[in-house]
């Protein structure tokens, strides 16, 4: 067995394999990637390295990622919405102000700023406009709480910072947690009274409303049904069942293509299992079973299948494909979708 099927970073013969019989023909030529984080390892102290970028490369910029989100999707042309990495300890500003230059080279990348509970309203207005932001990213890690996976939204998105998001006309990429995800009572009426105090916040849910279960996004999806200002995107979510009853209930255009780069680059996938939730990863995946071996592929590649899968079950034409790939995220963005010209000023 190649030592090679179970390292990250590490793109095999069978990786290509797969992309070129599964998902040559099924992703389109433009692709706005709406769930990208940007890194750079000296912006967390050495013993706070984000565990599951151990073998990462230490500056992962715009560049980099073209380079290696090429590696899934080969000669297509990918812009994105960047963030920073949220981890505890990280050094705000500085990621910030990297994903900030990272983006302003081209018009069709966009980025938004990682913020923390904390951060006083006027702070977060004052650095979107000086730097360019189009919009905020939160994560339950900065929760105040000494454990963060039953933290409630308002835990770690406090409502005067919507209202900011409202005011400024920004997204916000929302990772919810709670045991029960979206089919958590909690989560929905908090996401239904954000949206409809703040109808100028575009608000994203990361992860298929974390659907990594997709019973829990198939369970609560109703709630999102008729609020015009929520997208979900698919980053890193490896089974198709959520996509589906996103794309079935709330319809395909709000479903917005995300890799969660550089995830995308480990190996394993995620497997709902009971009322939870298991993350794989190769060093844990037994290499031999009795029918043959075990070759984990990158979880980028699990994604674009379990996309794909989803996609056929609810026969989106290529025209709606190319829409979550790209013309959804344009539209929600203000950019030129594909077919159209920039509009000269």
């Amino acid at each position: 067995m190649n030592d090679a099927y179970t390292k990250d970073w590490v793109f095999t013969d069978y990786d290509r394999e797969l992309i070129d019989r599964e998902l040559q023909d099924f992703i389109p030529p433009r692709v706005f990637d709406a769930h990208v984080h940007l890194f750079l390892r000296e912006h967390f102290l050495p013993d706070q390295q984000p565990p599951l970028f151990q073998n990462a490369p230490d500056r992962l910029g715009v560049e980099e990622f073209r380079k290696h989100i090429n590696d899934l999707m080969p000669g297509r042309e990918v812009d994105g919405l960047f963030f920073a990495f949220p981890k505890v300890g990280i050094d705000l500003e500085a990621a910030n102000s990297f994903v900030a230059s990272e983006v302003a080279k081209q018009a069709t990348l966009k980025g938004q700023m990682l913020i923390t509970p904390e951060m006083d309203p006027e702070y977060i207005r004052q650095t979107v406009r000086d730097d360019g932001f189009a919009g905020l990213k939160c994560y339950h890690v900065f929760a105040p709480l000494e454990s963060t996976f039953e933290a409630t939204i308002e835990d770690f998105l406090p409502e005067p910072q919507v209202r900011i998001a409202h005011e400024e006309g920004l997204s916000i990429t929302l990772h919810i947690m709670r045991s029960q995800a979206l089919a958590d009572t909690g989560n929905q009426e908090t996401i239904r009274t954000y949206c409809q105090r703040y109808p100028n916040m575009r608000l994203i849910l990361a992860h298929a409303a974390r659907g990594f279960n997709p019973h829990h996004t198939v369970q609560g999806i109703d709630a999102l049904v008729g609020l015009d200002n929520v997208w979900c995107d698919t980053s890193a979510v490896t089974d198709c069942g959520a996509m589906e009853v996103i794309i079935n209930r709330l319809g395909h255009e709000r479903l917005l293509y995300g890799s969660d780069f550089p995830v995308t680059h480990i190996r394993g996938r995620c497997v709902g299992i009971g009322d939870t939730f298991v993350w794989f990863y190769a060093k844990d995946i037994p290499r031999e079973v009795m029918y043959g071996y075990v070759r984990p592929t990158l979880v980028g590649i699990e994604s674009l299948r379990a996309l794909k899968v989803a996609a056929i079950a609810t026969r989106l034409t290529d025209s709606q494909i190319e829409d979550v790939f790209y013309n959804n995220a344009a539209a929600l963005y203000d950019i030129p979708k594909v077919g159209q010209r920039a509009v000269a000023t």
